[in-house]
């Protein structure tokens, strides 16, 4: 089996189909706003500063901004919004909560990088492929860092290629966000994210909230 195409299935993806080469797949904010919703009737909060640390065109960092978070945003490319900055090549320790959609192929880098740099009792949120659930190294990680929350979808989410969510429309992964909070010790909880969302606008965002350029991490 050519390298390429083991490594489409491994992604579960076409192995016929083309990969943005910076593995560059936005997530649309309705799932975002999804979380956020189940996450409030649940009871569990999430600190007010959040780092968006794959940023992208912002997807993520502007539904944040909206509900009122105080948002770093970085990407190692520059898209046109946020800092260019290299999460897995900073070594400072991040006082706040990380929020990100990492490329897939970086995902377990992304997850060792956001652990070593949370102060305790702060969270790791990431939207990963069900199939980051895979796999015996994944399992030993696991069981040193169990995440504390699973969030299921109950119906499958859109990310699409270079943000453009009008062309790529296909819903053919099933995502999830996995939610590690760092010294957690204790057995993962598995929860379900309700279909429906209340009455509200994703897009466009607020006029304010477009262009916006955070501050320059240290």
């Amino acid at each position: 089996m050519k390298k390429e195409m083991k490594s489409s299935l491994m992604l579960a993806v076409n192995p016929n189909s083309k990969r943005q080469k910076e593995d560059f797949y936005a997530t649309n904010p309705k799932a975002l706003l999804l979380l956020l919703e189940s996450l409030k009737e649940d009871g569990i909060i999430i600190n007010k500063n959040i780092w968006e640390c794959a940023c992208g065109e912002g997807h993520l960092s502007k539904v944040l901004i909206n509900k009122g978070y105080n948002v770093k945003s970085s990407d190692i490319f520059n898209r046109g919004f946020g800092d260019v900055f290299d999460f897995l090549k900073g070594k400072n320790v991040y006082e706040g909560d990380i929020l990100t959609n990492p490329p897939f192929i970086l995902a377990e880098d992304f997850f060792k990088k956001g652990i070593e740099t949370l102060k305790k009792g702060n969270k790791l949120l990431l939207f990963l492929k069900v199939q980051f659930l895979e796999s015996e190294t994944r399992y030993k990680l696991f069981k040193k860092y169990p995440p504390k929350y699973v969030y299921l979808y109950s119906s499958r989410q859109q990310c699409s290629m270079d943000g453009d969510f009008k062309k790529y429309k296909a819903l053919t992964q099933f995502y999830t966000w996995f939610i590690w909070e760092k010294g957690y010790i204790g057995e993962t909880l598995l929860r379900w994210i309700k279909p429906k969302l209340k009455q509200e606008s994703i897009f466009p965002p607020k006029p304010e909230v477009m262009g916006i350029q955070n501050a320059k991490l240290i």
